[in-house]
């Protein structure tokens, strides 16, 4: 009889690795290119780029191959997103390559970086261009909502860390819901000053986010700090754009990066529980 339960178990109860990935998961690509998968739902952001400025990682060779050819687990990708327009996060030549490989993925990006792909683009890829979906908010503009492949999106322009010389990046923190319990949150290069973020509280709170991925001078900040902590409303905050001799920034920062989560490597993961 006991053998037998064990049988029924083994045929009806999903594995431990398939359980496991029902909660979905991020995966680390380079700089700020992170990929989330939960279910059949995955989407991309800031995948394809071209430069690292000496400083930060690329995308692996292989992995970007892999992208490319939409090999597992990059296959059947539901969208991409382009935080801003910058070489370190966007290239428009593979961007528009991806898009033609991929005639089921759709593209959300800023108009700087949809005016990039125009420039590149041929007659032929007209079609491509139903698939791209424009973000065009002005500096505090309230926050854009829709939905995508029946995949939820909130998009809102913080300034780009670095000063009023930057002011006119467009660049876009993405709030996504994967599912109703299931939200990632990517900041593109915000930048961390509390006033950016204050006037929106009542958009941060008005839905819990799974996992925040602000660029790693957040916790170096202590406006970013209070920025994570009084109003992204995330259960848990993994840094990105970490350059690629993380070591010498940890010991740049050594009692702030000390217990903060960093995506370094490529290809480790975090999960969405």
């Amino acid at each position: 009889m006991r053998y037998f339960f064990w049988i029924l178990c083994a045929f009806f109860m999903p594995s431990l690795a398939e359980a496991h990935d029902s909660n979905g998961q991020a995966q680390y690509l380079a700089n700020e290119a992170v990929m989330i998968q939960k279910g059949d739902v995955k989407i991309l952001f800031d995948p394809l780029y071209n430069q690292n400025f000496n400083t930060y990682l690329l995308v692996p060779e292989d992995t970007r191959k892999a992208l490319m050819a939409g090999d597992a687990p990059f296959d059947d990708i539901d969208i991409v997103f382009i935080s801003h327009a910058h070489g370190d996060h966007f290239a428009a030549a593979p961007m528009l390559e991806f898009m033609r490989r991929h005639p089921k993925t759709q593209l959300v990006a800023s108009t700087d970086a949809i005016n990039a792909l125009k420039g590149v683009a041929t007659p032929n890829d007209n079609a491509i261009f139903a698939r791209v979906n424009a973000l065009s908010l002005g500096p505090n503009a309230p926050p854009l909502r829709f939905v995508l492949n029946g995949i939820e999106i909130e998009a809102v322009r913080i300034p780009h860390a670095g000063g009023p010389g930057r002011a006119n990046v467009q660049n876009y923190v993405l709030r996504v819901s994967l599912d109703d319990k299931t939200r990632v949150m990517h900041l593109g290069d915000a930048d961390p000053a509390v006033r950016y973020f204050a006037p929106l509280n009542a958009h941060w709170k008005a839905k819990r986010t799974t996992l925040a991925m602000p660029p790693y001078w957040f916790f170096t900040s202590q406006d970013g700090r209070t920025v994570m902590k009084n109003y992204l409303n995330a259960d848990h905050y993994t840094g990105i754009h970490m350059p690629a001799d993380a070591d010498a920034v940890r010991r740049q920062y050594p009692d702030d990066l000390k217990d903060a989560d960093l995506f370094t490597k490529p290809g480790e993961t975090r999960d969405l529980d």
